[in-house]
């Protein structure tokens, strides 16, 4: 959430996603579901045609509308069931929230039937495929590469995948801290208080820093992203993006 103290390797990869978002939002008409608390509404909506945002969380959407008041619109919204006519967008924007979904197959329909021909379904997703990968107690199903490319050209979508946060980049204590933090996942050792996870952020990280309420280049130094091969699960990056265009109207179910 905006004003929570967080590593800027946090923030780092927050600035990562929305720049990439941009590059296809340029004159379009975009809705980012399961918003949050809006850290990269703004920048999405200097560049956009129209922006609509949406997330399921009562709190988010009162803390997002409270610091962009009237710029934005930004409703009360299930990502499943975002309530918006047929062919209305050229954009959709999904980060890191598509492992929180009951309903993952009826999310992907949804997005089908409000994309435009042509139009973009933007995913960014923790990378499950890691040695070390630690899944949210409150997650439901995790997609890799593999997964996220049958999913999606099974309902008729071309997709591209890109890695972000190379592992090989993070510093020496992290790397160091890989097979300890793959042991305690293994064996359930992962606290689960945000205090408790907060204090081992510091150990690891070093200084903690608020997350802004809207993300702007000045934050963070914006790392390219390394194209990845669809059908090759990837054990090398954070971070999984997918950009996935609807080609057809018509898909196999």
């Amino acid at each position: 959430l905006s004003g929570d103290d967080v590593t800027q390797e946090q923030i780092d990869r927050t600035c990562q996603r929305y720049y990439w978002a941009g590059e296809f939002c340029r004159d379009k008409d975009v809705l980012e579901l399961a918003c949050g608390t809006g850290q990269g509404l703004g920048l999405i909506s200097t560049l956009a045609k129209s922006l609509i945002a949406g997330d399921i969380s009562d709190p988010m959407v009162a803390k997002a509308r409270a610091h962009y008041g009237e710029r934005i619109d930004i409703r009360l919204m299930d990502a499943q069931d975002p309530k918006l006519p047929d062919a209305s967008c050229d954009v959709v924007i999904l980060f890191e929230a598509i492992y929180y979904l009951p309903d993952v197959e009826r999310f992907i329909i949804e997005c089908r039937r409000i994309l435009r021909l042509g139009g973009y379904l933007l995913l960014a997703t923790a990378n499950k495929d890691l040695y070390d990968f630690n899944p949210s107690p409150y997650s439901f199903n995790y997609y890799g590469v593999v997964e996220l490319a049958y999913l999606l050209t099974r309902h008729g979508f071309n997709c591209e995948f890109y890695g972000g946060a190379p592992v090989e980049s993070v510093s020496f204590r992290q790397r160091l801290l890989r097979p300890i933090k793959a042991f305690a996942v293994r064996f359930n050792l992962i606290p689960g208080t945000m205090a408790a996870k907060k204090l081992i952020k510091r150990f690891v990280f070093g200084r903690l820093v608020p997350m802004p309420a809207e993300i702007s280049a000045a934050h963070s130094e914006i790392a390219p992203l390394q194209g990845l091969t669809a059908g090759i699960a990837n054990t090398t990056h954070k971070v999984i993006y997918c950009a996935a265009r609807k080609d057809s109207d018509t898909h196999k179910k």
